[in-house]
């Protein structure tokens, strides 16, 4: 040992001492990492995850196999219900377009069935149920089986209801609430008259409820008076005309609201059948932004308080507001009560430049532009009709009849 070999002070290891090299490492050779990664190692452990990762996959996929299967197979829960057929006498209305849920959940509500589910059940696993249930006020039983109680409602006698049919005047309507009520004649028109202010009319009516009473089935009760029947009517127009923004739609068309409901009036009086409805309602619009006469017969047949195709010469001539033939513009009221499809012919009239239609026979309404081709088709109509029976008789010669817009006036 020389000098040079020691160190007072400093052993092995310790902080400052000399470091004890290896046996057999070559002076000036690299010392190995102790945190290098060891290549085989790496393999093996990126195996190992990746078959965690695959046994993971499998396994969870037969659990939610398995969980799949059994619900789809486990008996669902049961549904509180009664049986038989009940006892005593409980009223239900089922307005409409109430869904399904809406109509147990009146049930429950009257304890007609035990639970909504037990009835909503028992409506969708019967191919009978589907769209059977009509609006209408029903009598059953309290505490009845949610089939028994279904047996009643998809029967539509047991449906105490009032239908309105579209385009009905309001004279009709007053005379099919008093029949159905049992209330004395002219009751239900006294009640529109002189209760008026309480029907929710709007303020551009001035009290008079004709093309508010909206056409649909309302359900009466025991309880139901003339004035429900008649709010319920009123309320349910105005929910009509206040959709697809209806007062911005009359103003584009160069109408109010209230002259909007009068042009869908006239369209259910004149329209052979519902698709031509758009194409009515452009004639009109059209004529009146020509300033020309409306020349509708569906106006006078209402001053006349009738329903006639024989519109004559002496007709024509009637001293009414009603009188389109003789008095530009729109009639002062609406003619009937006019039903959702003409109500939206009246928003959304067919593009197009007709002035003139005429109904030749059903199913064949024509339009044109063209007064000679409208006379042309007012010839052909008249034809037909002579020729299906002997001419009408009357004060006067017979003028273009109903459906035949603008066939007097070019």
């Amino acid at each position: 040992m020389t000098d040079q070999d020691f160190h007072p002070g400093l052993t092995p290891g310790h902080l400052g001492a000399p470091v004890l090299e290896p046996e057999g490492r070559p002076p000036g050779a690299p010392r190995p990492r102790s945190d290098a990664p060891d290549p085989h190692r790496r393999r093996n452990e990126l195996a190992c995850g990746l078959t965690a990762l695959a046994l993971i996959a499998v396994f969870g996929g037969i659990g939610l196999t398995a969980y799949t299967w059994f619900q789809g197979h486990r008996t669902p829960p049961a549904a509180a219900d009664y049986a038989g057929q009940g006892s005593g006498s409980v009223q239900v209305s089922v307005p409409e377009g109430a869904g399904l849920s809406q109509i147990a959940s009146a049930l429950v509500r009257n304890g007609v069935v035990a639970s909504s589910l037990a009835f909503t059940r028992a409506a969708k696993g019967s191919a009978a149920a589907a769209g059977r249930i009509q609006p209408g006020t029903y009598t059953l039983k309290q505490k009845m089986s949610a089939i028994s109680a279904l047996a009643v409602l998809i029967d539509p006698a047991n449906a105490n209801g009032l239908t309105i049919p579209e385009g009905w005047r309001g004279y009709q309507i007053y005379a099919a609430i008093d029949k159905k009520l049992k209330l004395p004649e002219g009751t239900t028109q006294r009640t529109a008259k002189e209760q008026g202010a309480e029907l929710g009319l709007p303020d551009f009516a001035n009290g008079s409820p004709e093309g508010y009473l909206f056409p649909a089935t309302y359900s009466v009760t025991d309880g139901t008076t003339a004035l429900d029947m008649l709010k319920q009517m009123v309320d349910r127009a105005g929910k009509e005309f206040s959709r697809d923004d209806a007062n911005v739609v009359a103003q584009t068309l160069g109408q109010s609201l209230y002259g909007l409901v009068t042009v869908a009036s006239m369209v259910q009086g004149e329209a052979d059948n519902t698709e031509d409805m758009g194409k009515v309602a452009r004639v009109i619009y059209n004529r009146l932004a020509k300033g020309m006469p409306l020349q509708l017969d569906s106006t006078i047949n209402y001053a006349l308080g009738r329903s006639t195709l024989n519109t004559t010469v002496s007709d024509t001539k009637l001293a009414s507001p009603y009188n389109t033939y003789l008095h530009p513009g729109l009639p002062p009221s609406p003619i009937s009560n006019p039903g959702r499809q003409a109500i939206m012919a009246a928003l959304d009239p067919t593009p197009g430049d007709w002035l003139y239609f005429v109904t030749v026979k059903p199913g064949d309404t024509r339009f044109t532009d063209s007064f000679e081709v409208q006379q042309r088709n007012v010839a052909e109509f008249n034809a037909a009709r002579a020729a299906a029976k002997p001419s009408p008789t009357g004060p006067g010669p017979a003028a273009p009849t109903a459906s035949t817009t603008g066939a007097a006036t070019p």
